[in-house]
């Protein structure tokens, strides 16, 4: 971090290659589309850079940096005003374990339709929940990692993630008719 305060390109590199996957898909949960996740994250990088030397003493650069993402995520959403839920891209969810009768074109029909609910749902949970869902089960980020980027305690993170696991259930057992169990 002292280089990269010093100037050093090489330096914020490092945290540029350890951290531009996480800002994509950070992005990504938060927006719900591919090219404006890769261009918000980007952007997201490019002012970290310019603004480095912001960052205190002794404070971690992705709380920082994560701030700085989330910001321009939310600068951009209330730019269209609402998100497209149809718009949302699936291909950054993870896939769950495959089974020998998983290829079935039936199979992959409905596990395409679960991800575009799910993703739909996500996509109507309010901003400080989507967050935290983002981040703990698409990035797997841990309670105390989250409670530091979003500079809260572990409680409000434990608090928040029970309302959006609870609201993502409420949606999608809706929109099925039936429960949502798992979440």
């Amino acid at each position: 971090m002292r280089r990269c305060r010093g100037g050093s390109r090489e330096a914020f590199e490092i945290f540029v290659n350890k951290y531009m996957k996480d800002a994509y898909f950070i992005a990504l949960g938060l927006v719900g589309n591919r090219e404006d996740a890769l261009d918000l994250s980007q952007e997201a990088f490019v002012r970290a850079y310019r603004n480095i030397k912001q960052v205190k003493p002794g404070r971690g650069f992705f709380p920082w940096f994560y701030q700085i993402l989330k910001n321009l995520c939310i600068s951009h959403l209330r730019k269209r005003k609402h998100r497209q839920a149809g718009s949302l891209d699936v291909e950054g969810c993870p896939e769950p374990a495959a089974s020998a009768d998983d290829f079935s074109p039936d199979a992959v029909a409905d596990k395409d339709e679960l991800k575009k609910e799910i993703w739909m749902a996500i996509d109507k949970l309010e901003p400080k929940h989507r967050e935290v869902i983002v981040l703990r089960h698409f990035r797997n980020m841990s309670y105390e990692q989250i409670a530091e980027a979003l500079f809260c305690n572990k409680g409000t993170v434990t608090s928040r993630l029970y309302y959006a696991r609870k609201r993502l259930q409420e949606l999608l057992s809706t929109e099925k008719g039936g429960g949502a169990s798992g979440l």
